[in-house]
């Protein structure tokens, strides 16, 4: 047996939707206004993910550009059926639920087959039956009129797959295990031994968030729920457990026939989040007919044991080198809004140019920028860049980017006795300016080192041996889900603001998890 530490997947990788097929495993996550979209992640042992490619990337598929960070793509659930993998979801505002398909996981997927005003609501996904029939299963607001907030309700319809729509009429089956649920969502549809067994979530995605399970005989009811309602849950465990919200749940079988739930949770730190959402593990036993979480234990473990099984891949990485060489950028690099499409990477050998698409990290539209999620509250990141300012409004540099009003900047700008280095923090809608300091042109290297909720930036020139320090003790709080809100967890990238002939080098970003 082995112990596989939690979180499985770590950093923004939220809403996590499993499926196996032989021995294979195939794991998405919600990527809401970053592109490419839809990580899709790969592995044999449910230890070792390894991304092998985003099923939104090309700009075409869908359209993220009038998205606010916390909008655009949520709650994709992967499934397998007779030679296809299907990916279901929601583009929010724009589109509605929308079907994508690949023979291979990797890539590439379909455009994307909107299923319009018959698909109502969030959180879609999909349930092969025996009969090869496919069913919907999705959540939205009460048919018969909320009768407070959050009042919604899960229900099921029939999918014609060879027109992909939404067929029949639509049979609502749920509204919630507790009194007065609200946000019953993140559904899941299964079939065991005569049983048909809904997984959803409850609470809303903050410290409230549960996992509940209804069954039934008929698929579309009437549902009973389990009489342990929540199955999981981690909101009577107080603020200050090291893990909070956990939720959004899907279940797997081995190939042995054992049962796994992967789910979200979220790892404060000083009490804020900078992580967004993660995915995590967990052991599922039937007892009675019904599914039980981590048995005698209740709760998530730090460690979930595995069987034994011949590791083929391994993602325990210190240090995340992410280059442009040969065209190629990194799969798990994101841009926000498809900015990827001002990144060139054959002007200059070795590096990637990015031309600006904005202003502001404000402006709703595509933005140059190219980062990776945070993984960690101890690490390093750093980056060499070439960027001669010649106007007011052009910046260059590292963001440490939460959402659109939240970010810590250090960027070169234009200043008539030289470029000006500065460290600038936007929080809510201020703006305030921590450090600056005159510097000549010239290939300059970036380095900002983050302990637990503190923070340090330094830079060099190019041949010199020492970092000079120009900012320390930054509160790094202010960039976590508790101040700032919304969905999403911490990008740290390179970026160029201006008018779109504004250009900037980068040379690399490199992400180093420090070991303490």
């Amino acid at each position: 047996m082995r112990k596989v530490c939690n979180p499985i997947i770590s950093g923004f990788y939220p809403d996590p939707s499993i499926c196996r097929v032989g021995d294979d495993y195939y794991l998405v996550n919600s990527s809401f206004a970053y592109f490419p979209g839809i990580p899709v992640f790969h592995s044999r042992d449910l230890e070792h993910w390894n991304q092998i490619g985003n099923a939104i990337d090309r700009t075409d598929q869908i359209k993220l550009d009038k998205c606010l960070v916390s909008q655009g793509i949520y709650a994709p659930t992967i499934r397998y059926h007779k030679g296809l993998f299907y990916i279901i979801t929601t583009n929010v505002p724009d589109g509605g639920n929308f079907i994508i398909t690949a023979e291979d996981p990797a890539g590439p997927w379909s455009d994307a087959y909107m299923l319009g005003d018959a698909a109502p609501g969030i959180d879609p996904s999909l349930f092969f039956d025996e009969d090869d029939k496919c069913y919907y299963i999705g959540t939205r607001p009460n048919s018969e009129g909320e009768k407070y907030f959050g009042n919604w309700e899960i229900y099921i319809q029939e999918v014609d797959l060879t027109q992909m729509k939404l067929t029949g009429q639509s049979s609502s089956v749920w509204q919630g295990a507790m009194r007065n649920a609200y946000w019953p969502e993140g559904p899941h549809l299964y079939k065991k031994e005569g049983y048909y067994y809904i997984l959803t979530a409850e609470g809303g995605t903050e410290r409230n968030h549960s996992i509940m399970v209804v069954r039934s005989k008929s698929i579309l009811g009437p549902y009973e729920g389990d009489p342990k309602n929540p199955i999981l849950t981690h909101r009577h465990l107080g603020k200050d457990y090291p893990v909070q919200c956990v939720g959004h749940g899907d279940l797997v079988q081995t190939q042995e026939e054992k049962w796994y739930m992967v789910m979200l949770g979220m790892r404060p730190c000083k009490g804020f989040t900078s992580l967004g959402r993660e995915t995590f593990l967990a052991k599922v036993n039937w007892e009675e007919g019904w599914p039980v979480v981590n048995q005698g234990i209740g709760k998530l473990e730090e460690y979930v044991t595995l069987p034994d099984r011949l590791i083929e891949i391994s993602n325990k990485v210190e240090k995340e080198v992410y280059g442009f060489r040969n065209g190629i950028l990194t799969q798990n690099l994101v841009s926000l809004r498809g900015g990827l499409r001002a990144a060139d990477l054959n002007e200059r050998s070795g590096w990637v140019r990015l031309y600006a698409g904005s202003r502001s990290f404000s402006d709703i539209c595509p933005v140059s920028m190219i980062g990776v999620r945070q993984k960690g509250y101890h690490y390093c990141v750093r980056t060499k860049m070439e960027f001669e300012p010649e106007t007011e409004g052009e910046k260059a540099g590292l963001v440490l980017f939460q959402n659109e009003e939240s970010n810590l900047m250090i960027y070169k700008k234009y200043h008539p006795e030289g470029d000006l280095l500065t460290v600038e923090s936007k929080d809510g809608k201020c703006n305030s300016t921590m450090a600056q300091m005159l510097v000549h042109g010239g290939v300059l290297e970036i380095k900002f080192i983050a302990q637990e909720q503190k923070g340090e930036l330094f830079f060099r020139y190019e041949g010199d041996r020492e970092f000079h320090l120009l900012a320390d003790n930054i509160d790094l709080c202010r960039y976590s889900t508790e101040a700032a809100g919304g969905f999403t967890g911490c990008i740290l990238g390179v970026f160029v603001l201006g008018e779109a002939n504004v250009k900037a080098d980068f040379k690399h970003l490199i992400y180093e998890t420090l070991v303490l």
